[in-house]
């Protein structure tokens, strides 16, 4: 008894793991795709090169010290006596076979370059501070996608639970004709009638499955799951409070999305970048000042000092300052300062059309929630009525009073009216919480 009480246990364990498994909620769906969703983690690996490109450039502040050395190796076969200068040293050699070795340590600073370097990595944070911002946009954007289609996967799992209704009703409608037809009380073909009204109840109970399956697979690749990986979601019937809650003003909600929403924000960044590379191209016009210093020393086989005396003797050392002026560069530097201030216009044109499509999305998501919410109660009262309608039709017609044709009528007319009030129910639901999304508030379903 003991076995078997922990086997069952385990059983129901498993069960109930499953289960947990395969049904996401909302925050569950959301909260998995910015963890695993493959561009968002892309736009993370942008922002960590933006991160090395600043370490880069404030690099460029830094001397630059760098070792070389040079071996080399000569063979002459015919060679009886060899004089060769080395440093101010002559050196006489009878060697075939001859080694000479040389060693160099050189360092270099840029001075000054019209503050090149400094504007470049001011801009570069500027750039990193956009990427950050991109990512934000791709998490939200990725956010109202799975909310689009959660909705639409409720939408379509209440319109499976009508149609199923609605196949229940056909077939007992379709059995009854059956008898009444072996009772000679109805002709062949109106059992022929509702036995296609059968079939098509099945046909919409198979399309809507298949519909839901299509969300579903959708839903999935946002979150990155694969075809081994089950899934469903747990969201709940929306309720009439939040369906008919008050809609946001749209104006209050676009201004409160032009300061929160990160495309504007990038943007605008987008516009102080391009002065910023405006001035970067003008400041090639500026002298560049550089400071060196080298070190370097050498010896060679043939002479008669051993090798520490020559690296001794050969010991040289030396410092210096270049300046370097543009004066005529093939119009270089004139090309770049007009496509930095092309780019910085065309930044301008860039937040201008972010704007106007944060504006036109916003109103468009006020007006469906308004139309929708308008329309879901009147639907509502659509439905009880059609369905009272329906009961009575499909009474008189178990009781012989109605024709199919009516009742086929009557049953086309709520399927109608339920489909409708689903869809602005949840036209609505959507519409009203993206609407709060762009003001900075989180869906809530």
């Amino acid at each position: 008894m003991k076995k078997t009480f922990k086997i069952a246990c385990m059983l129901l364990g498993l069960s109930m793991s499953a289960s947990a498994q395969q049904t996401w909620g909302l925050q569950d769906c959301i909260d998995y795709a910015l963890k695993n969703n493959i561009q968002i983690q892309k736009n993370r690996i942008s922002q960590e090169k933006g991160e090395v490109a600043l370490w880069k450039n404030k690099g460029a502040l830094f001397p630059s010290l760098s070792f070389s050395t040079n071996q080399n190796v000569g063979y002459r076969p015919f060679t009886q006596v060899l004089s060769t200068v080395q440093g101010d040293q002559v050196i006489n050699t009878a060697d075939n076979v001859t080694y000479q070795g040389s060693y160099g340590l050189n360092a270099s600073v840029t001075l000054w370059n019209g503050g090149i370097d400094y504007k470049n990595i001011k801009d570069q944070k500027i750039q990193n501070e956009i990427s950050k911002l991109q990512t934000e946009q791709s998490e939200l954007s990725i956010q109202e996608q799975i909310a689009q289609l959660y909705v639409q996967i409720m939408y379509t799992k209440e319109a499976l639970k009508v149609n199923e209704q609605l196949q229940k009703t056909a077939q007992s409608q379709y059995e009854r004709g059956v008898e009444m037809q072996k009772q000679g009380q109805m002709a062949n073909a109106d059992v022929v009638q509702l036995e296609a009204q059968l079939s098509s109840a099945n046909y919409d109970i198979v399309n809507s499955k298949a519909q839901l399956e299509n969300y579903k697979r959708q839903l999935k690749a946002l979150l990155e799951l694969d075809i081994n990986s089950d899934f469903d979601i747990k969201g709940d019937i929306p309720t009439d409070d939040k369906v008919l809650a008050v809609i946001p003003n749209k104006l209050e909600a676009y201004n409160m999305a032009l300061t929160n929403r990160p495309e504007i924000k990038s943007a605008e960044l987008g516009i102080e970048s391009a002065k910023m590379q405006v001035d970067i191209a003008k400041r090639a016009h500026y002298p560049t000042v550089r400071a060196s210093a080298s070190l370097g020393s050498n010896h060679y086989s043939g002479s008669q000092n051993n090798w520490g005396n020559q690296m001794k003797n050969n010991l040289n050392m030396g410092a210096g300052v270049t300046l370097s002026l543009p004066i005529f560069d093939n119009r270089q530097i004139a090309s770049n300062i007009r496509n930095a201030k092309l780019q910085q216009l065309n930044s301008q044109l860039d937040l201008q059309d972010k704007k106007t499509t944060l504006s036109n999305t916003i109103e468009q998501y006020w007006i469906n929630a308004n139309n929708n919410q308008q329309s879901y109660l009147a639907a509502k009262a659509r439905v009880k009525s059609q369905e009272a309608s329906y009961e009575l039709l499909n009474e008189q017609f178990l009781n012989g009073l109605k024709n199919t044709v009516d009742v086929l009528q009557g049953r086309d007319n709520v399927i109608n009216a339920e489909q409708s009030m689903l869809q602005t129910k949840y036209n609505t639901l959507l519409n009203m919480q993206l609407l709060k999304f762009y003001t900075g508030e989180k869906i809530d379903l």
